[in-house]
């Protein structure tokens, strides 16, 4: 699902985790991703959201959080960032993520 910086705040709200995938069409590893992020989101995982942004349309949502580099995934938990990462990453390594 794709959202906006108007989405987001309820978004991160409703939901015990989220991911966000911060991409661009353009971006080839962004492109890589695009499958795992597809598949996890297709998990339905309990009291999860699996999200993406993109930097060129929502510049001020990619600014709040520092995003200079794509793809960048980051994991809310009860509204919080408390994880970050950058590039490509596995299905496996996505799913370590929001374990907490």
């Amino acid at each position: 699902m794709k959202i906006t910086k108007e989405q987001f705040e309820n978004v991160i709200k409703e939901n015990e985790i989220v991911l966000i995938d911060f991409f661009a069409t353009w971006c080839g590893p962004c492109k890589m991703l695009a499958p795992v992020i597809e598949e996890l989101s297709e998990m339905n995982l309990p009291n999860t959201m699996i999200c993406k942004v993109d930097v060129d349309e929502e510049r001020e949502l990619a600014n709040m959080f520092n995003i200079s580099s794509i793809p960048t995934i980051i994991v809310f938990k009860d509204g919080k960032a408390e994880r970050q990462a950058l590039g490509y990453r596995t299905k496996d390594q996505l799913l370590n993520m929001m374990k907490f």
